[in-house]
């Protein structure tokens, strides 16, 4: 009677697919509550709770040859954005950029949405008393997640927002930092900020009207209002749309590897040049350009490419 007790508790620690997984510790913990050192004896359990350890970050890393899937790894929380989300996304950003193994950056969604924003709850200590201490305070901590967000785009790798479902407030400004964006049918986007009572400052207000113009801005910032993946294609912040999330990621992928085929040195330069353009003007781009392209020519790849063309052969770019 006792062992059936013990095997009926068991089985009801064990949470279907709509409530998720019950914490391994814990499971382990009733299984062997007299063996301490459970995690010698049985070291597949201790494997699979470092991996659900690992679930618990804000972000999954997993690379494909010269391909960076970054994925946002809050699904309970439908990747809602809390603060261990901008100080990762700080830390991981600047180890991209440095990193010669990876030439293009793929970010989506695990879960029912890509990103319902910040997460209020979490981040409430941003919000405190009125005293000019913890205004100026603050202003450093909104400064902080701008910067967050500032490294996607300041990163010279492409980098690919692929979305899917809800791309609310924070949402929005991430996509807008990257260089590309596709979405799914089912993709909604809201700029809900001002329906919030906020003012939208981590980068929307000041990157979206360089992607789809002022008057579409002004209209989805100060409406607050959902808009679908269909008109997000008509207004240019998206440039493909998908009929679903897993032919999307395909689709990412491709469009990944086609990048990533090309020289290194030449999609990033193009990449600085594009962002220094669109910042500083069409005549000051034209001789950032000018000086770029003095300072890398002739490279190991340029080389390579015309010998590949000569040869009738696929070049094969290092990044020289």
């Amino acid at each position: 009677m006792i062992r059936k007790a013990v095997t009926d508790e068991i089985r009801k620690q064990i949470i279907d697919e709509r409530e998720g997984k019950r914490n391994q510790r814990e499971l382990q913990s009733l299984l062997f509550p007299a063996i301490p050192c459970y995690s010698v004896l049985f070291p597949e359990l201790k494997r699979k709770e470092e991996v659900e350890m690992k679930s618990n970050q804000p972000f999954q890393i997993t690379k494909e040859d010269h391909i960076t899937w970054l994925t946002l790894n809050r699904p309970e929380k439908r990747n809602a954005m809390n603060p261990a989300f901008f100080s990762r996304l700080l830390e991981i950003f600047p180890e991209f950029d440095e990193d010669p193994s990876v030439r293009v950056v793929i970010i989506k969604g695990e879960g029912k949405s890509f990103t319902a924003g910040l997460d209020l709850t979490e981040s409430a200590e941003l919000f405190q008393s009125p005293t000019a201490a913890s205004r100026e305070k603050f202003k450093s901590d909104i400064q902080r997640l701008q910067d967050s967000m500032s490294v996607i785009e300041q990163c010279r790798k492409p980098v690919i927002a692929a979305i899917h479902s809800h791309c609310i407030g924070g949402g929005v400004d991430l996509i807008c930092a990257c260089d590309i964006r596709l979405a799914s049918r089912d993709a909604v986007f809201a700029i809900r900020e001002t329906k919030m009572a906020m003012v939208a400052d981590l980068g929307t207000l000041q990157r979206l009207p360089h992607i789809i113009g002022q008057g579409r801005t002004r209209e989805l910032v100060l409406t607050g209002r959902d808009f679908n993946a269909g008109e997000a294609l008509e207004f240019g912040l998206i440039t493909h749309m998908y009929a679903d999330r897993e032919t999307m990621y395909q689709e990412a992928k491709k469009m990944a590897d086609e990048i990533a085929f090309c020289s290194p040195l030449a999609v990033q330069g193009a990449k600085e040049v594009l962002n220094y353009s669109r910042d500083q003007g069409v005549y000051a781009g034209l001789n950032f350009v000018a000086q770029k392209n003095a300072a890398i020519l002739p490279s190991e790849d340029v080389v390579e490419a015309f010998q590949a063309f000569m040869e009738k052969r696929t070049p094969k770019f290092t990044g020289k």
